[in-house]
């Protein structure tokens, strides 16, 4: 098979390796890919956003199937677009995309099947969100309603925090023209589970736990991720499952209810509360950097689970018991202002890692994004995956990258 995987970050790393594995993989391509997947992959310097072209060089290569990284493509339609023309895609249309590219369309949909998540209300008004506010708990959750990169949640702890929140996204436009969900604080154990879903048959992955705060013991602005493990001690087999068959299944037979048949990664951001679990967001796509942890501990050829989905074959993906512990490594600033253009060295003294932000000048090895490396460990329990993932980084030397140090806290010491 020729596979064509769009994108340029960390997930897209681990994507091409663990698909540059496979025994049915002819050639693979990442467009327009990283220093990291060019190791294992031809990267073409195409824009994934240029759709006329994506078709002219999938026609070209005669590839058989197309893997979107990014939730932007999805969102454009790149799906709809070349089944239209042919090519096979795994990742959902346009409009199955909507689960994570309109959190009005997901809170909606979960309200109408009994899926259960925070309770909510959709504001397009500055004014009138205001109001509602003043009427509420705080803390309380904001929400842009669109894409913003894994920014556009915040949790305001005060009422002035809410005000100035709302006056980014409703007012100043931070993100865009789109609404703001204000929802009610959930709180407990956050954990993601992704699955593999192609119509009415889904595989569930092992679960994750994403640290979303920039700095140390959950302090800080969110960000799209500063580092994660899998599995998770703190979340038993019995939320697992519950969640799986009550969550999961739910949204993906809700969506055919509603005439969209889904195809692709779908990620549940879930949260186990003293109600039981409930659903943060939805995602048409793998993690960043869930599929970081994922990816590794994946025993099975990916793109053979992938072709037994399309082929509505059954099929039991093997997953090793490692613990797998990953840190980012981001750019001093992020997520707001940050500077590009830092050398990395030493990255070659270590094994696991995958390259988020990087890119090669003079046959240097520079940063070049908010989040730059994944690094991980791997080990029997969670404390010997994360003693080693903090050794390799300590071996990378870049002055301007930063890191938390706690990853996998509020798991180490309940894993026995």
């Amino acid at each position: 098979m020729n596979v064509l995987i769009l994108g340029n970050g960390g997930r897209e790393h681990a994507l091409a390796q663990k698909i540059s594995q496979s025994k049915i993989l002819n050639k693979l391509y990442v467009m327009p890919g990283n220093p990291g997947t060019s190791l294992i992959a031809d990267n073409i310097d195409i824009n994934p956003m240029n759709q006329d072209e994506v078709l002219c060089f999938c026609k070209e290569q005669y590839i058989d199937l197309v893997i979107p990284g990014s939730e932007v493509y999805l969102e454009r339609g790149i799906t709809d677009f070349l089944n239209s023309a042919g090519i096979d895609v795994f990742g959902p249309t346009k409009k199955a995309a909507q689960i994570e590219t309109s959190k009005e369309f997901a809170k909606n949909l979960m309200d109408k099947y009994h899926i259960p998540t925070a309770n909510y209300q959709v504001f397009d008004d500055y004014d009138r969100a205001i109001n509602y506010i003043n009427n509420q708990e705080i803390p309380i959750v904001i929400k842009y309603d669109g894409l913003a990169g894994g920014k556009g949640v915040v949790v305001a702890d005060t009422k002035q925090k809410a005000i100035d929140c709302l006056q980014d996204m409703l007012v100043s436009k931070k993100y865009g023209t789109a609404k703001v969900i204000i929802e009610e604080y959930l709180q407990g154990p956050e954990f993601s589970l992704m699955c593999f879903v192609n119509g009415d048959m889904i595989i569930p992955m092992p679960i994750c736990q994403d640290h979303k705060r920039l700095l140390d013991n959950d302090m800080g602005p969110n960000t799209g991720g500063m580092g994660i493990y899998s599995p998770v001690p703190i979340i038993n087999d019995e939320v697992v499952n519950w969640s799986f068959k009550n969550i999961m299944i739910k949204v993906v037979d809700a969506l055919n209810k509603e005439g969209i048949v889904y195809t692709g990664f779908i990620y549940g951001g879930l949260m186990n509360t003293k109600e039981g679990p409930k659903v943060i967001e939805f995602n048409a796509r793998l993690g960043d950097p869930e599929a970081e942890v994922i990816m590794p501990k994946l025993e099975s050829d990916l793109l053979e689970i992938i072709l037994s989905l399309k082929n509505k074959k059954k099929t039991k993906p093997i997953w090793n018991k490692d613990y797998i512990l990953g840190v980012v490594m981001a750019s001093k600033g992020y997520p707001d202002f940050y500077q590009k253009g830092y050398v990395i060295n030493n990255l070659e003294l270590i094994d696991n890692y995958y390259h988020m932000g990087t890119k090669v000048e003079d046959q240097k090895l520079l940063t070049n994004g908010g989040r730059v490396l994944f690094v991980y460990g791997r080990g029997e329990t969670l404390q010997k995956a994360k003693e080693e993932a903090y050794k390799n980084v300590k071996k990378i030397a870049c002055e301007n990258l930063i890191f938390r140090g706690d990853i996998g806290y509020k798991s180490i010491n309940k894993e026995d």
